[in-house]
């Protein structure tokens, strides 16, 4: 079996994988051994989840080692933000031409190591491999050895070619590449018992930068954070940490359990959206320090700093409480977002009408029966036209979802706000519930909504020409027309005898009874005695008639 092979069998059999573990031995065998053909996962390949995932490392030189077309549609696809160097924004790839497929593309490859290096002079490079070079049997991880030993630097093969499986997948070969090549293989600067590792964390919209103050008020230091802002000698002695905290239990669970087994590092997930969540998260990371030596005291400085930044986060919030009460909220994203964004809408006072968990685990499911009780509408998969009817109904009154999504909510005319990857906020820790509160209560004050409810001037004009060309209007138009279809109108429904039937026989015999009426139409039925009765009522006498 050959190595991504092998390492694509570990990544379904593992065992801190709540789905995974959910299924039966004969169920997990299977999940191995299915395999995607190619182009079938495009655009949401493997190779892409495995450059989201590493792309955040800031000073690493991304290579991808494929056409050109696999770069431009995964280059800069997540909003991570960098407070250091930003070569990470630099996109690089071996631009394989239809000779390289024929003749191999090893050298091109090795010639674009070079160039990197000679240019810009990287602590390390990541080489992805994509499916045309996997499929010709390029060897990227023999490459990347002799480059490593020849130029004197870390080459990190990433085998993750899009084929071989979905997003998540590739999240978690990324992770084994970690683990593989680059976790373990330097020793920080120097140690101490606060030192912490954040796994699954990537720093969008400049997300951990408003939890790293709270850290550091604390004396906790982040060693790494993988890979949210990360820098390379960061991560490669992120074995020497003392706990880890999971932010996203799909993207890298295969991480944090295999530090905690390689070097004893305790790890727990958690979230940092929401007041309650931040908090709990906060507490979690000072019990698990202490436990592993740090002073007694840090559990009370948390206490402190907790119990400060909750009143200031409750109080900034309690000026939207009343705007946003009653009001109903569809949440359509996944993972970890799927329960600890609820806590934090629920926290504001929004009522939920629903949350997708398609990428959810199993204990996500667990969380959001807690935060929504057990009929909690949890949404597998929602299509378009559902969310569409869900909104034009009114069931919700805003949507927050993905940039996938936004435009479903534009054409019901509902208020939208971008929670997923590419959104353009920072929602995280107590600073960030403030900020996600303040923009939902945007959203759905806004007055633009109300006006593009509103029939458009020219559906105005439209309907009235409709209603100026029907039947309707031609007869109210013409006083002929109107008096045929007076005439016309059914007096009796059993013998479909008209109006101007009994109209004409009344003045031409001078009838005055229902019997004589009878005896001249066919209206003889039991249902036309009381409309006769009117029509003779209206009529004037024949005495009338003559003298008129």
């Amino acid at each position: 079996m050959s190595s991504l092979a092998a390492t694509v069998k570990d990544i379904f059999s593992e065992p801190g994988c709540a789905k995974n573990g959910s299924k039966s031995e004969a169920e997990r065998k299977k999940g191995c051994t299915k395999q995607l053909q190619p182009g079938s996962a495009a655009g949401g390949c493997a190779f892409d989840g495995a450059k989201i995932a590493l792309q955040p490392f800031t000073d690493v030189a991304h290579l991808v080692h494929g056409p050109i077309a696999c770069e431009g549609n995964s280059w800069d696809n997540r909003g991570a933000a960098s407070s250091g160097s930003s070569l990470w924004r630099t996109a690089f790839t071996t631009d394989m031409s239809e000779t390289d497929i024929v003749f191999g593309g090893e050298k091109r490859l090795c010639k674009a190591i070079k160039e990197i290096i000679d240019k810009h002079d990287p602590p390390a490079i990541f080489v992805y491999q994509t499916c045309i070079p996997a499929m010709i049997g390029d060897d990227i991880n023999a490459v990347c050895k002799a480059a490593s030993q020849r130029f004197g630097k870390p080459v990190i093969p990433i085998n993750s070619p899009g084929f071989v499986g979905s997003k998540n997948l590739g999240n978690k070969l990324a992770g084994e590449a970690l683990l593989d090549y680059v976790i373990g293989t330097q020793e920080p600067d120097y140690a101490t018992p606060y030192d912490v590792n954040l796994i699954g964390e990537f720093n969008l919209s400049g997300e951990l930068w408003q939890v790293k103050p709270l850290f550091e008020e604390l004396g906790i230091r982040i060693l790494s954070c993988i890979s949210g802002d990360a820098k390379y000698r960061e991560v490669a002695s992120s074995h020497r940490a003392r706990a880890a905290m999971l932010v996203c239990s799909k993207a890298m669970v295969n991480v944090a359990r295999k530090m905690e087994e390689r070097y004893g590092i305790p790890f727990f997930e958690g979230s940092f959206y929401g007041i309650q969540d931040s908090s709990d998260s906060l507490r979690q990371i000072a019990r698990l320090l202490v436990e592993r030596g740090a002073p007694q005291e840090l559990l009370e400085r948390t206490e402190a700093v907790i119990a400060r930044e909750e009143a200031r986060a409750w109080a900034a919030i309690e000026p939207y409480k009343p705007r946003l009460k009653g009001k109903k909220a569809l949440l359509i994203t996944g993972g970890v977002k799927s329960w600890s964004v609820v806590a934090a809408l629920q926290e504001a006072g929004l009522e939920m009408v629903g949350t997708s968990v398609k990428k959810s685990t199993r204990q996500d499911k667990e969380r959001i029966k807690l935060l929504m009780g057990q009929d909690a509408h949890m949404i597998e998969d929602m299509t378009p036209r559902e969310m569409y009817r869900m909104l034009k109904d009114a069931k919700a009154d805003i949507m927050l979802s993905g940039g996938k999504s936004q435009f479903v909510a534009l054409k019901a005319a509902m208020p939208w706000l971008d929670v997923n990857q590419e959104r353009c906020h920072a929602y995280m820790g107590y600073v960030g519930m403030v900020k996600l509160v303040d923009e939902i209560d945007k959203s759905l004050s806004n007055p633009m909504w109300e006006q593009l409810r509103r029939p458009a001037p020219w559906e105005a004009l439209a309907k009235a020409m409709m209603q100026m060309q029907s039947p309707v209007a031609a007869i109210a138009r013409d006083p002929a027309l109107a008096e045929a279809a007076r005439r016309a109108r059914k007096i009796c429904f059993c013998n479909t005898v008209d109006l101007g039937t009994i109209e004409d026989a009344i003045h031409a015999h001078g009838l005055r009874s229902v019997e004589a009426v009878r005896d001249h139409t066919n209206a003889v039925g039991g249902c036309c005695k009381r409309r006769i009765e009117d029509v003779l009522a209206s009529s004037p006498p024949a005495g009338l008639q003559a003298a008129e």
